[in-house]
């Protein structure tokens, strides 16, 4: 009887979502195979490429086996959110190691192990950056489009949820590094706006991918919005504290050290932290006007 409730689902595999996915579990094998043939990773940038590898296929393989077997409806959670909210984090994921990994491990000329391990990591290169593409284009066509119900992971607002969550891990990242954060009580406030609109932010998207926003005791859309609000007015504050506090003459360096060391210098980390800072900012400041006509079209709906 168990087996009976197992039926194969062929529309996953006919759609554009499911050649995507399969294009995704294809070019993400043969990245895995390339690297652990010759192309080969070390140190924290390799191994957080190879993590990011090994992740997205993982989860790709399972949610492609869920979908197909029409399983996923046993599972206690929104199954459409979770889809498109895991592939717009993989598209993120998967752009930042095309990018970290040629940076670190491939130069122009031969390395000492031969010009075939240079030829490898081509290869690795190209597969990584095309399945970003992939799980982009699984993105682009399960994103909300109008006259259609969706979830909410699948609007705008809610894929900029995704997007503020991992850009406030890569400001963590950089904080960790050698940032120098703790000098002056003004920064470890910038520390704080990132941790608590982080903290809200995944919030969000766990309510919403759980399926749970309906027996909220007050309205979840107006939270959302309220929220959105808040988050853009605090990290205005801090896109204004921090280089202040980083760059400034009274309290920090304008310019790069030059006995700064490559990969641990503060001030690269500071850079890094101010310039993502300012991409938050504007990633929510877009949330909030995108909440807004949500909030309007659902209005005038009604």
């Amino acid at each position: 009887k168990p087996l009976s409730l197992v039926h194969f689902n062929s529309k996953p595999i006919l759609s554009g979502v499911g050649a995507a996915r399969m294009c995704q579990l294809l070019l993400g094998c043969t990245t895995m195979a390339l690297v652990a043939h010759s192309a080969g990773f070390s140190a924290t940038y390799g191994t957080y490429c190879m993590f990011v590898w090994c992740f997205c296929f993982a989860v790709t393989l399972v949610v492609f086996t869920l979908d197909v077997t029409r399983l996923h409806g046993c599972m206690p959670i929104s199954w459409d959110n979770f889809t498109v909210a895991f592939a717009m984090l993989a598209t993120l994921m998967y752009v930042t190691a095309s990018i970290v990994y040629p940076v670190y491990f491939l130069r122009s000329e031969c390395p000492s192990e031969g010009c075939e391990v240079r030829n490898y990591r081509i290869a690795v290169t190209v597969c990584s950056s095309v399945c970003s593409f992939a799980y982009g284009a699984e993105v682009f066509i399960t994103r909300a489009k109008p006259g259609h119900v969706v979830g909410y992971m699948a609007t705008v607002s809610g894929l900029l949820k995704v997007v503020q969550a991992f850009i406030a891990c890569i400001i963590f990242g950089a904080l960790a590094n050698d940032s120098e954060y703790n000098r002056h009580i003004p920064t470890q406030y910038c520390v704080v706006v990132y941790s608590l609109c982080f903290a809200v932010t995944v919030v969000v998207v766990a309510l919403t991918v759980s399926g749970r926003t309906s027996s909220l005791r007050f309205p979840f859309d107006r939270f959302v919005v309220i929220y959105t609000f808040m988050a853009m007015l605090l990290y205005l504050s801090a896109a204004v504290v921090w280089p202040v506090f980083s760059f400034d003459k009274k309290y920090g360096t304008p310019g790069r050290p030059e006995d700064c060391p490559r990969g641990k210098c503060p001030w690269d980390s500071k850079l890094v932290i101010a310039v993502f800072t300012c991409a938050n900012l504007v990633l929510y400041f877009t949330d909030l006007v995108y909440s807004q006509r949500i909030r309007f079209v659902s209005h005038s709906a009604a």
